[in-house]
């Protein structure tokens, strides 16, 4: 009887390991910084050839209202288009919903679907219920997705429960991210200048880019930082 005790201690043990770990949706993919890093330049660096048919303004077959990132897309105010029918472009655009890596995004392209899909208002209210399957491309939270091999999309509001916080600038790390909840998120790639007022990231807007940013603004807009658990050095 002892050892029927001891067993079932220890299985005991074990299962709540593993449900607190569920509990913090610990790790369901592992990636290294230089990994995550070699992911994030493979979108900005990724070239593509459109055709006129990828462009696309209006409401698609299954009712949603999609908005190609092409340089025929100039509302007042807005200079989120960009690319050019029928000529080279670098880095995928952005997709509302988007979870292209750059190869389902070219046969995309080869299939006729539209090369991304700006965000709007109108479409953070809707959420899911916006996303067209027509479109390709990538956006904010799935690229951090990919750069971290995660085995689906998660949303700005579900990142940081796979993180731990990272509660000063000075502990920055590439391969961590600054997330605005149900906003958006960047991934740092590394301090910018000597005083550590900038910041380089990369990030999924009109499309993926790498650029500088300051920290302090950043910090003031309401990002907060966190780290991957599933992260290796």
């Amino acid at each position: 009887m002892r050892w029927v005790f001891i067993i079932l201690l220890v299985a005991l043990a074990v299962l709540a390991v593993v449900w607190t770990k569920r509990g913090r949706g610990d790790s369901p993919s592992q990636v290294t910084r230089s990994e995550a890093l070699a992911i994030a330049d493979s979108y900005v660096l990724h070239e593509w050839m459109p055709t006129a048919a990828n462009a696309f303004h209006g409401v698609d077959p299954t009712g949603i209202r999609v908005d190609t990132p092409d340089a025929e897309f100039r509302p007042v105010g807005d200079e989120r288009g960009w690319w050019l029918a029928g000529q080279r472009n670098v880095a995928l655009p952005y997709k509302w919903g988007g979870f292209e890596t750059p190869e389902e995004f070219d046969r995309g392209l080869r299939e006729g679907k539209y090369a991304g899909d700006v965000y709007s208002a109108e479409k953070r209210r809707l959420l899911d219920d916006a996303v067209s399957n027509l479109a390709v491309g990538i956006d904010c939270s799935g690229f951090i997705s990919r750069c971290w091999r995660l085995p689906r999309s998660y949303s700005t509001r579900e990142l940081p429960g796979l993180c731990d916080p990272v509660t000063e600038p000075a502990q920055l790390q590439p391969g961590d991210i600054f997330n605005r909840h149900n906003a958006h998120v960047r991934l740092f790639a590394a301090w910018a200048d000597g005083a550590r007022t900038q910041v380089r990231v990369y990030e999924a807007s009109a499309k993926v880019l790498c650029h500088d940013l300051p920290l302090q603004a950043m910090l003031n807009e309401g990002y907060t930082m966190w780290r991957y658990r599933g992260m290796r050095e």
